[in-house]
């Protein structure tokens, strides 16, 4: 069994190969542009949510304070009236790349680190390079693509958007795998 501190390498190389793909992703192939839709009168929305003083934080329209109340015939006439949906509200101000990507990193960085954990529970040193690649590359996998099929099924994501996002993941994933399998100690 390897340890953490063994594998930092193919930690911190799968960390930077998934940070670089998912930037091409995002940056240059743009096949997510699609995925977010501006307001049809984005002036008065942000008119109306303004005079709100919304503080940071989710939302969610109607909005119900239990279950019991999610029962009321006039939240179930909103509900059928509509909109429903949820928004999320950020600080104002500019928004802050290099903050956000560095904690990108971070996670991606948490991410590796789980699948060295994984993977060195399953295998020696010296294992093979495709038994490497397997075990990495489900873990890997799973952490990155599964975890978002909860935005459709739940959050009213597009399907459409999800599938793209599962589709990241799995390369992500198998980055993830092929630096495991190259840099596993031997």
């Amino acid at each position: 069994m390897e340890t953490l501190s063994g594998l930092w390498l193919p930690i911190l190389i799968s960390a930077i190969l998934a940070f670089v793909a998912s930037s091409l992703i995002w940056m240059v192939v743009g096949y997510h542009k699609a995925d977010w839709k501006g307001l049809p009168n984005e002036p008065a929305v942000l008119d109306t949510l303004g005079k709100q003083s919304l503080s940071p934080g989710q939302y969610v329209f109607p909005h119900a304070k239990d279950a019991k109340a999610m029962k009321e015939p006039a939240f179930v006439e909103k509900m059928k009236k509509g909109p429903v949906g949820h928004i999320v509200v950020r600080p104002a101000g500019e928004f802050n790349m290099g903050r956000t990507l560095s904690l990108w990193f971070v996670y991606l960085l948490l991410v590796s680190a789980a699948v060295a954990f994984v993977t060195a529970q399953a295998l020696p040193a010296g294992a093979a390079y495709m038994r490497v690649f397997r075990v990495a590359g489900g873990a890997a996998v799973a952490a990155y693509a599964l975890g978002n099929l909860p935005k459709s099924i739940w959050w009213g994501h597009t399907w459409s958007s999800t599938v793209k996002e599962v589709v990241d993941g799995i390369v992500y994933g198998l980055l993830t795998a092929g630096t495991f399998g190259w840099l596993w100690p031997r």
